[in-house]
């Protein structure tokens, strides 16, 4: 195959061009796009021909399962589906609405070549659906975070968000971790290489892992092995790491070169023998991609479109942080080189937070300390990357409005929060689902408001604070 993805040399005279950070984050997550939730659109799930059951193992309730059923008509279902469920309009209302981030659940599967064809079934054809998002947000002025949703071998029991609910978890092996740096560094080039990824700020490397450490073997050292994989990329790319002295020897103009070449001569810390390996795995892939989507101007350096005129500034790593996990986690502040933030999700529908009234909830969320106590273990900048204003209570419209208030007011404390979801279905089916899921709809309801820095009643929690509670952590 022709090789396409040209132009690589060290680019330390251009001028700096990237995707920052936010100073506040307020954002959306994109759930149910590349990746897709049944939950939250039951009437077109039925309608593309998936079903509902109370054990989603035991139906077509996943990703996995509708493509394995459906082998013959999946993609182009699919594509539809990304079509119509992500749309300008809804970039158009972002904005207008004040959202400055987004957060895009994506499975491996959208690198499809990760994917065992004999054993694994996933829709084809998302990578395109992506390009096309992240053009239409980067048109918009939105930056975007890259969420590793769902990983391969899946991290989590039971979940549709994983892309297969099954009770055999095995993404904590060698086999798998290996599949998701490789998924890293194909998505770390992508996201300096390609104009349309050029509002992409940072990458997730696991959404929600299993919460009691014991059962995540190899976990820390996979979460120093991503942050690596990111920096390994960008080194050879020119882009300067804070603190790290390494530059680009090669003198090629093809990054698929200059990538053998560092894995062949560098003696780095960060190219370790597993890094080595994870970016020989990666130049087959990028050489596929660059032909798939017509990258070969795009990756080359002389090309007047090439990203690489201007210099990139590192990506921000991102993890779950140390204290979404319990019994003597890994702290993934350890694997920090470089920008690094940190995310907590935090929903107080599914209970083990406060008792199911309105009194314990805004007590627990007045007088919440996570930004504190992940800050005291390195695990700052923190933001909320998922969030919502569902009970485990009949909430009436004025609880629903302080809920809001006081969510936002505790998780601005930190660097932001992303709220789930941008959006759900609205159907009879569905019931009244978005009252409580859908940021668009909250909006208009009046609970979230228009200007998303602002709140209704900025002394909403002044009763609360300081009140008895034991959900403060």
């Amino acid at each position: 195959m022709r090789l396409l993805l040209t132009g690589l040399a060290f680019l330390s005279a251009l001028q700096t061009c990237t995707a920052d950070i936010p100073n506040k984050i307020y954002g959306v997550n994109l759930g149910s796009w590349l990746v897709l939730e049944p939950w939250m659109l039951p009437q077109e799930w039925l309608d593309m021909g998936g079903q509902q059951c109370s054990d989603c193992s035991q139906c077509i309730a996943s990703e996995y399962a509708f493509a394995q059923a459906y082998p013959k008509t999946v993609d182009e279902i699919f594509d539809k589906h990304w079509s119509t469920w992500f749309t300008q309009d809804h970039v158009n209302q972002l904005k207008a609405n004040g959202i400055n981030t987004v957060r895009i659940p994506l499975g491996y599967w959208i690198v499809e070549a990760l994917v065992d064809r004999e054993t694994e079934f996933y829709p084809r054809g998302g990578i395109r659906q992506l390009r096309r998002g992240l053009k239409e947000l980067r048109d918009a002025g939105i930056a975007a975070i890259l969420d590793h949703h769902a990983l391969p071998g899946v991290q989590t029991a039971g979940q549709m968000f994983t892309g297969r609910c099954t009770s055999d978890v095995e993404f904590y092996t060698p086999y798998n971790y290996h599949r998701a740096l490789i998924w890293t560094a194909v998505m770390t080039t992508l996201s300096h290489l390609d104009p349309n990824f050029e509002s992409v700020f940072s990458i997730e490397a696991v959404n929600e892992p299993i919460m009691d450490a014991s059962q995540t073997p190899g976990y820390g050292d996979f979460q120093k092995n991503f942050v690596k994989t990111v920096r390994a990329v960008e080194l050879i790319l020119g882009i300067n790491v804070p603190g790290v002295n390494w530059f680009s020897k090669t003198s090629s103009a093809n990054f698929t070169s200059a990538i053998s070449s560092a894995v062949g001569t560098t003696t780095s810390d960060i190219f370790t023998p597993e890094i080595k390996s994870v970016l020989l795995d990666t130049i087959p892939i990028l050489v596929e991609l660059g032909a798939e989507l017509s990258l070969d101007t795009i990756f080359n350096i002389n090309s007047a479109s090439s990203p690489l005129r201007t210099k990139r500034d590192p990506l921000v790593t991102n993890f779950m942080d140390i204290n979404w996990q319990h019994n003597n986690p890994s702290n993934p502040a350890d694997a920090a080189i470089g920008p690094q933030g940190y995310d907590n999700h935090l929903y107080y529908n599914f209970g083990g937070v406060a008792d199911p009234n309105p009194d314990a909830y805004m007590t627990s969320i007045c007088n919440l300390q996570r930004v504190q106590n992940d800050a005291a273990l390195g695990n700052s900048p923190l933001w909320f990357g998922e969030w919502g204003l569902p009970t485990q209570f009949d909430a009436t419209d004025e609880f629903l409005n302080q809920w809001a208030d006081a969510q936002k007011l505790a998780y601005s404390q930190g660097k932001g929060w992303i709220f789930w979801n941008f959006k759900v279905e609205i159907s009879e089916l569905a019931g009244d689902l978005a009252r409580q899921w859908s940021y668009l709809e909250g909006v208009k309801r009046g609970y979230l408001t228009k200007d998303p820095s602002a709140v209704h009643d900025p002394h909403v929690c002044d009763s609360f604070k300081g009140n008895s509670t034991s959900a403060t952590r």
